[in-house]
């Protein structure tokens, strides 16, 4: 008969289970998959290699925890701010709000190392960059397609397609800093006012394109309505 595990040796494992996460987190930001040493990982999170194998089961299973957790906790940050409840009747500003809210969390250091990472990796691990899609951009704009179908029923918004309009709001706010960020470095990371700013001008262009005020585009008339065409003698 198994030993039943007390709630003391629960709590044991979790902290054990976090320390390592922890240290391989900083390890695999800084050497990359490759580089990464398990032993350094069980060293600094004071506990055995044998242990660290018993909580993940190899270095790629750590690999993908890693990437799943990071890009779970900005997600959790980002979700926060993208709850219909939380809009009022203020629609410009909840807007403004998950914009800078998205650019705010997303562009850190941390994660942009994370996704050059990531992308370093595809070759080798493609459930990695499965895992940081999912976790992330489809994560967000699931989210945001739910709320905004919400706020087009209460007539805040006009459209007929949530998903698109997420994605168009999704990819207006992060596309540009984003990539700019990817492939220039950390230096190139908006500052405070740089992100409010970007934040507010892709509000307006979105609101442009999808805002409960905005005037209809005119039809083309049919053709047996259209004028018939002018002829020159």
């Amino acid at each position: 008969m198994a030993t039943p595990i007390t709630p003391l040796a629960q709590r044991s494992s979790a902290r054990k289970h976090q320390a390592i996460l922890d240290a391989a987190e900083m390890i695999f930001l800084r050497d990359g998959y490759l580089g990464a040493s398990m032993d350094e990982v069980a060293a600094r999170s004071h506990v055995s290699k044998q242990t660290v194998y018993k909580h993940f089961g190899s270095k790629e299973a750590l690999f993908v925890e890693i990437v799943t957790s990071m890009t779970s906790r900005a997600g959790d940050a980002v979700d926060v701010h993208m709850a219909a409840e939380a809009v009022g009747d203020d629609i410009t500003t909840y807007l403004r709000n998950c914009a800078l809210t998205q650019l705010t969390v997303v562009l850190t250091p941390r994660l942009m190392q994370l996704r050059r990472l990531v992308i370093g990796e595809v070759a080798r691990f493609p459930e990695l960059a499965h895992a940081l899609w999912e976790s992330g951009p489809k994560r967000t704009i699931s989210q945001l397609a739910a709320t905004f179908e919400q706020l087009a029923e209460r007539r805040l918004l006009a459209l007929d397609d949530p998903a698109l309009a997420a994605s168009h709001f999704n990819w207006l706010v992060m596309a540009e800093p984003l990539n700019r960020a990817m492939l220039l470095g950390d230096g190139s990371i908006p500052s405070g006012p740089e992100r409010c700013r970007h934040a507010e001008q892709s509000v307006q262009v979105f609101l442009a394109a999808y805002g409960a005020h905005r005037s209809p585009a005119c039809p083309t008339p049919p053709p047996d309505v259209l004028p018939p065409p002018t002829t020159t003698e």
